[in-house]
Formats: structure tokens, C-alpha cells, sequence
């Protein structure tokens, strides 16, 4: 095997874990890909054999890239329109950003903690890298890792899902919620909603969506009662059940026509959360999926 031939093989080893740090990292597909493309330009300019572990050494090349393209994200985040959610992944996406238990719930969690307590977490915690890797990752100490790591999980641990809700069950109350809110059934709604459910909706200011969240089961009740009166007789379509950053939810077509991906977070037979995606900017490999499958979508 050629040198370059060796450099591409050990780098393709480990994209798919790298993929999936940079997108738990930054929450958006797209970013992840350049940050990866980055560390792959600076991986080929290494000499082949002078990196004893490369796993390590493109772990520290990615975080750090990740690290720099935080500090930016996180100023368009202060001025982005309504609730920001990751840009959903879905079953038929690519397999390398999708494999481990990190779900949604857990990543709007991680929002809130600084960026290197995000990063100590993520490798810490989640990639399961020892504490000395992810002290040189970061530049930090073993001890410092930990105490950031240990912060983190404060933060995180309520959002952890207190028991997992089988494939079934979730496709079962996905497929129920559905036929509920395109029908405009408020009882059926009801009956499917905890009290105390919360709805995020994400149409970055380019479709209309709710710019806040929206608290408590009979203001969610409210808003799908208004929406059926708005689009009386337009009909929504669903397209397909999928796992969504790892909840149960579905890709549908919404009564206005766009494109949307809904996830939900359930609690004992009740969804606690909806989170609905419907900015353009995050539906463009999901409209491709849509779009091989022969369905019509709007995206702006």
C-alpha cells in the first residue's frame, strides 16, 4: 500500500466517529462535514507513521476545529429567530451521525453548557476517551477535564430519559399523535399529552413556526385547535416513522405543505416533549430522502 493510500485508509477508519463528535459538538450536519474535510486537509499533511495513535491525534484535530467554529455559532445563536434545535438526523441518513445514545433531549441540554464543558462531556462521557486524551484535546489537565466533566452531568442528568421507550411503543404514540394533530382530534390529543408537555417548534424566522416554546398541555391544545381552523381542509401527509436524534417521531408534509420532521420525548406512555424542525436551512438531506421517494415538499 502507498503512503497516500495509507493516509486516506486510517483517516476513512475513523470518520464515522468523527462525524459523529463534530455533530454532537456543533449540532448541525453540515458544519460537522467541514470540520471533518478540515481535519482530513490537516491529516494529509502529516507524515505517514510520525502519529503513534491516530484515533487521538484526529479526536484533539476535530475538537478543536469544533472549539473554534463554537465561538461563531454560538453569536448566530443569540440572534437566531425563535427556539434553535439540531438539525434533525434521521435513520436513512448517512449511519456515521447517528450511532450512539446522545438523543436530542440531551442535546438541547448541552446548549446550555459552555463550550469546553461540552467538549470534556461529549469525550468524557459519551466517546468514553480517558481523561488525559481529552486533557490534551482541550489543553487542559487530567483534574480540570474531570471537574468540567462533572459540571456537565449536573447540567445534563435531568434531561437523561428515565426509561427508554421501546421501537414499538414510540412508533405506536408517533403514528397516534400524527392522525390526532393533522385531524385536528383535540381529545385524542389530549389523551396522548402529559400536563406538562412542552412544544418547541424551529422555522428560523423562514417559515412560520412558534418563537417560543410553549408551555403546559392546554396552551399546546390551543395551538393545534387554532392551526386546524387556519388549514380547514388542507390535509398533512406523513411520510415516514423514524427515530429523529434518537426519539421516536416522523417526516411529514405539514397542511401548509412544507417539509417537517417531528420528534417526541416520552415518558411513561405520555409525551413530555415535541420538537418539530421546519427551517429549510436543516431539511436539505431530508427533502433529498423526500424527494427520491416521489413526494412534493415546500422549502421556502
Amino acid at each position: 500500500m502507498s503512503s497516500a493510500d495509507e493516509t486516506t485508509s486510517l483517516f476513512e477508519e475513523h470518520r464515522p466517529r468523527l462525524l459523529r463528535l463534530a455533530y454532537r459538538m456543533l449540532g448541525t450536519a453540515a458544519e460537522a462535514e467541514d470540520v471533518v474535510q478540515d481535519a482530513w486537509l490537516r491529516w494529509r499533511q502529516v507524515k505517514t507513521g510520525t502519529v503513534r495513535e491516530p484515533g487521538a491525534f484526529l479526536t484533539r484535530v476535530v475538537t478543536r476545529l469544533c472549539l473554534d467554529v463554537m465561538k461563531s455559532a454560538r453569536v448566530r445563536r443569540e440572534s437566531y429567530v425563535g427556539s434553535w434545535l439540531p438539525e434533525p438526523i434521521v435513520e436513512a441518513e448517512e449511519e456515521g451521525l447517528r450511532l450512539d445514545e446522545l438523543t436530542l433531549t440531551l442535546m438541547l441540554a448541552l446548549e446550555r453548557l459552555s463550550p469546553l464543558e461540552r467538549a470534556a462531556f461529549l469525550l468524557h462521557d459519551v466517546f468514553e476517551v480517558p481523561a488525559q486524551e481529552v486533557g490534551a484535546a482541550l489543553n487542559r489537565d487530567a483534574s480540570a477535564v474531570r471537574q468540567l466533566a462533572v459540571r456537565a452531568r449536573r447540567h445534563v442528568r435531568a434531561s437523561r430519559p428515565r426509561y427508554p421507550v421501546d421501537r414499538a411503543e414510540g412508533d405506536r404514540i408517533a403514528q397516534a399523535f400524527f392522525q390526532a394533530s393533522a385531524s385536528g382530534d383535540l381529545v385524542a390529543l389530549r389523551s396522548l399529552l402529559a400536563n406538562t408537555v412542552v412544544l418547541h417548534s424551529d422555522g428560523g424566522g423562514k417559515v412560520l413556526a412558534s418563537l417560543n416554546p410553549i408551555f403546559g398541555v392546554e396552551r399546546v391544545l390551543r395551538l393545534f385547535e387554532g392551526l386546524s381552523r387556519k388549514y380547514a381542509g388542507a390535509m398533512a401527509r406523513m411520510i415516514r416513522l423514524v427515530r429523529i436524534d434518537g426519539l421516536p417521531g416522523y417526516v411529514s408534509l405539514a397542511r401548509d405543505g412544507f417539509l417537517q420532521t417531528t420528534a417526541l420525548a416520552i415518558e411513561d406512555g405520555r409525551i413530555i416533549a415535541i420538537y418539530i424542525t421546519r427551517n429549510p436551512d436543516k431539511l436539505g438531506r431530508i427533502a433529498s430522502m423526500v424527494a427520491t421517494e416521489g413526494q412534493t415538499a415546500r422549502l421556502q
